[in-house]
């Protein structure tokens, strides 16, 4: 097989754990933490990564290896010895990806030079057809809608197919969803899913509710954590897709669909010193046999990107099987069972066992 050659856009916390997590199953044998040892005939170690883009000083120019553990990231170093890639990063315009907050917060905000704004479409297409990229990765800030429109763009003239890790929709929209297809492009999404996840797991929850005959009155998911991500989101003006794509993940599990004040999903607060952990705090509250009352909560407590990297991993792969294939268009399997917001809900037990059926079938009948 050939190799997957992948460019990242935004070399934060998720890129971090992506990029060691490849490095580190490539040096060991391990199947631990993989949710698809094999997808398409891939392996994680056929990922290469070829190109990254950030806004951030201490980041750009540095070798993709280098640049994944600079400031302001603060996911967990599980990999140190990294080899270098060979891959720089190259600085991209911030446009409105950087919110004004994040400039004002020192080591643990961006640092974004002035001439970020002179990079143009025309050299961000170039690098992308150079590096012969055949995937890019969207992990830009949550809010980003001009920038990741910006990136989607230069996929589409570049001819790169695409996993959307944010919720900026693009797969889920009809107009961008044709566009790739007219490019004769796949993509997957919207805004990954975790392996183990708040949001996974309060699907889990209400299906479960669902399967026992149990009705969801209310119901409420509130997540702290002190990455930049939950720093970004601080400015709650660029929250509103973010809390959509969360809610309608879970509202798409229940048996009844809940009235909007009988349902919180979403973030709650910056915490600084909880760095790339996210704890999340969940509460349902329900009826059971004889409509007597019942009430459940949970509290998660997790690495918050180590945990999207291995969605992202198989998101992927499923991209390059597509483009093996010649398919076109949002991938409608992968992105239901690996992202919040896709094209469309399908119960995750259900997707993912169409997923294998289609991994395997041959590519005239695959979908």
């Amino acid at each position: 097989m050939h190799s997957i050659r992948v460019a990242v856009i935004g070399v934060g916390n998720c890129a971090s754990s992506l990029i060691q997590g490849v490095a580190f199953y490539k040096a060991n044998k391990s199947t631990t933490g993989l949710i698809r040892e094999v997808v398409g005939g891939y392996t994680v170690s056929d990922i290469e990564f070829v190109l990254g883009v950030d806004v951030d000083d201490r980041k750009v120019g540095k070798d993709l290896s280098e640049a994944i553990f600079s400031a302001p990231n603060n996911t967990t170093v599980f990999k140190p010895d990294m080899p270098p890639s060979g891959a720089k990063v190259m600085r991209g315009p911030a446009l409105d990806g950087v919110a004004a907050h994040m400039t004002k917060a020192g080591e643990r905000g961006f640092r974004v030079a002035d001439d970020s704004a002179a990079v143009s479409k025309d050299q961000i297409v170039e690098a992308l057809r150079k590096s012969r990229a055949d995937i890019l990765v969207n992990f830009l800030p949550v809010g980003s809608q001009r920038a990741t429109e910006f990136y989607m763009d230069c996929a589409l003239e570049a001819g790169c197919a695409v996993v959307n890790c944010i919720p900026v929709f693009i797969a889920s929209d009809e107009q961008w969803e044709a566009r790739f297809k007219a490019k004769g492009l796949p993509i997957v999404g919207d805004d990954i899913k975790a392996q183990v996840g708040a949001t996974i797991v309060h699907r889990a929850l209400s299906s479960l509710f669902a399967a026992r005959g149990a009705s969801i009155e209310r119901t409420y998911q509130l997540n702290t954590g002190g990455n930049t991500d939950f720093m970004n989101m601080l400015d709650r003006d660029r929250l509103s897709d973010k809390k959509e794509s969360k809610t309608m993940a879970v509202q798409a599990a229940l048996a009844k669909r809940l009235e909007d004040e009988n349902i919180l999903i979403g973030p709650s607060e910056y915490v600084a010193w909880q760095k790339d952990n996210k704890v999340c705090f969940l509460r349902v509250e329900g009826t059971q046999w004889g409509e007597v009352p019942m009430n459940l909560e949970l509290r998660l407590s997790v690495e918050d990107s180590p945990n999207a990297a291995a969605c992202v991993v198989d998101a992927i792969r499923f991209c390059k099987q597509a483009l093996d294939r010649g398919e076109s268009g949002a991938l409608t399997l992968p992105s239901a069972y690996y992202c919040k917001h896709p094209p469309e809900q399908i119960p995750e037990d259900v997707a993912n066992g169409l997923l294998d059926q289609y991994q395997t079938s041959l590519p005239e009948a695959a979908e």
